[in-house]
């Protein structure tokens, strides 16, 4: 982690936003967008700036699934884990992601090129199943989309 740069943030946002308890995920959406993640060291600094227990930080941080508390890949692929696209093959492109990226669901491959994430629901149900890859939706994903996936993902 960036301690400095998780101290600035934290003091800069409750400086302009206050420190109640209702500025929690804002912060948290800040700190996750200027350092990348959440590292386990900034619950202490969160629960002191906003008069919450380190329980109350540390229990948001791991219930909301888009939060990371480890730095992600260069490039992120968010496969859909929602009904529809589970019902729509999603399981079997999940697999396939997996073995083809060389990294399980949840994790960073070692080399840091590329973290295989799950996502519930982008809101594409029809016509999935569906991915964002590096934050832009793909939909009607099958073995000829993620081989374009892994080839984008592999520069």
């Amino acid at each position: 982690m960036r301690d400095n740069d998780a101290k600035t943030t934290i003091v800069e946002w409750t400086l302009r936003y206050g420190s109640g308890r209702e500025q929690l995920l804002p912060l948290l959406h800040a700190l996750q967008h200027e350092i990348g993640y959440v590292d386990d060291a900034c619950v202490p600094l969160l629960a002191s700036a906003l008069n919450l227990s380190r329980a109350d930080v540390h229990g948001v941080i791991t219930f909301y699934h888009d939060f990371r508390r480890r730095p992600a890949g260069r490039h992120v692929v968010k496969l859909c884990r929602a009904e529809s696209c589970q019902a729509r093959g999603g399981v079997g492109i999940e697999a396939a992601a997996a073995k083809r990226l060389g990294v399980a669901m949840g994790e960073t491959r070692r080399d840091g090129q590329v973290s295989l994430e799950p996502i519930y629901c982008l809101g594409l149900c029809a016509i999935g199943p569906n991915a964002l890859v590096d934050g832009r939706p793909v939909a009607r994903i099958d073995e000829v989309v993620l081989e374009r996936i892994a080839a984008e993902v592999a520069a």
